[in-house]
This record gives C-alpha cells, structure tokens and sequence, in this order.
C-alpha cells in the first residue's frame, strides 16, 4: 500500500476509522485523496496544523463558521475526485 505524499499512515488509517459524517473527517478524507497539505488547509481555514490534524481524526469538532466554510470547500472537492 502506498502512502499519500505528506500523510502518514497512522493518520490516514485514524481517519479510515473516523466517523464518516463527521465534518473535520470528511474533509481529512478529502485532502488526503487530493493530496492537499494540511498546511494549507490550516492557512485556509485560520487554524492551526494540529487542529486541523484533529477534525482528521475526528477528535475534535470545527466551530459553527468553520463547518460552514468546511461544507463549502468539501462541495467543490467532492467535484474532483470520487470516494467511497
């Protein structure tokens, strides 16, 4: 199994495991399919890497206005790319 660029197993099995509705976790599900650094997705949404490593993990939930931010972007990406 290969690992996505800047994702570490552990993380993306975490998420694997993560319940599926949850917001951070979709998102993470995302990003990872798409290879988006969390770097950036900490940048984008005004938090911090940690944070967003997390709503990955769907140890914490994003604030109100971040869910809606997060519902935003997981529309366009889910555009891009097809999970299961």
């Amino acid at each position: 199994m290969s690992e996505t660029r800047g994702y570490s197993f552990r993380l993306i099995e975490t998420n694997k495991r993560a319940i599926p509705t949850h917001p951070g976790v979709m998102l993470g599900r995302l990003c990872i399919a798409q290879d988006i650094p969390v770097s950036d997705a900490a940048q984008f949404f005004g938090v911090s890497r940690m944070t967003v490593y997390k709503w990955f993990k769907g140890q914490e939930m994003p604030r109100k206005k971040q869910i809606e931010k997060i519902e935003e972007v997981i529309a366009k990406l889910k555009t891009k790319v097809h999970l299961d």
